[in-house]
């Protein structure tokens, strides 16, 4: 595959994995052909990638099941959670349909019935997300404040099944946007761990040579590392790095 291939085979999958998730997180596998059609792909490849939609929850032909995929930690805490927040009794399609039209009226005590109504909903596409780096709690509170600001702003849509899907993105979004920074923080603190084991051993094999403490200077001199790098690594460590003087 060459590399202008390979990005359109990205964008591809970046699409079929925004399009399911339009859907609930279900596409068919019509879907996910017609796709992937002008790529020339073989069943082997295609399978490929029913196996990598598969494995980020993404039902093929019916919506996966997330249960199966909940540590038992989070289940028992699914449990004791929907207890607390006492399950709504069902609501017709009608009277759904009649909460919305209020609260994009600007009814509040609709739009607070539309948030105790959709708080189970929120905790089914938590699931969906859970395994990515964020405590399944953590998810449910992000989709539940989207929820809560979600609801007053209804306003802006002509209809009540577009407000509808509107709110669910914004409880997606909310969870994707968390899944997001978590990632992002936990790469940058393998960097820093990186950076500070690096100078930690750098440290120790000269102080085997000196017979004592080196200081930032010494290392630099030895290493090639900048003196700030290497007080940045200490500062970083807590200034725990035994073989390295604090300044």
């Amino acid at each position: 595959m060459g590399e202008n291939q390979e990005i359109l085979f990205a964008r591809t999958l970046e699409k079929v994995r925004k399009q399911a998730k339009e859907q609930q997180n279900c596409i068919s596998e019509e879907q996910v052909r017609e796709a992937f059609e002008g790529l020339s792909l073989g069943e082997e490849q295609l399978e490929l990638v029913f196996d990598y939609l598969r494995k980020h929850k993404i039902g093929i032909g019916e919506p996966a099941d997330p249960d199966e995929y909940l540590s038992e930690e989070e289940t028992s805490y699914l449990e004791e959670y929907k207890k607390e927040i006492l399950m709504p009794d069902p609501v017709s399609d009608g009277e759904k349909q009649a909460l919305f039209l209020s609260a994009m009226a600007g009814e509040q005590d609709a739009q607070q019935r539309l948030i105790h109504v959709y708080l189970p909903q929120v905790t089914e596409v938590a699931k969906l997300y859970a395994g990515q780096g964020v405590f399944l709690e953590d998810l449910i509170g992000e989709g539940n404040l989207a929820l809560a600001v979600g609801v007053t702003m209804l306003g802006a849509f002509e209809n009540a099944s577009e407000a509808e899907g509107m709110l669910m993105k914004m409880v997606m979004d909310a969870m994707e946007e968390s899944i997001a920074e978590t990632l992002k923080e936990t790469d940058k603190d393998k960097k820093v761990a990186g950076r500070v084991n690096q100078v930690a051993e750098k440290a120790k094999e000269l102080a085997a040579e000196l017979h004592r403490k080196v200081t930032a200077q010494e290392l630099s001199e030895e290493t090639g590392m900048s003196v700030k790098a290497i007080e940045d690594a200490m500062r970083m460590s807590g200034y725990s790095i035994e073989d390295l003087e604090r300044q």
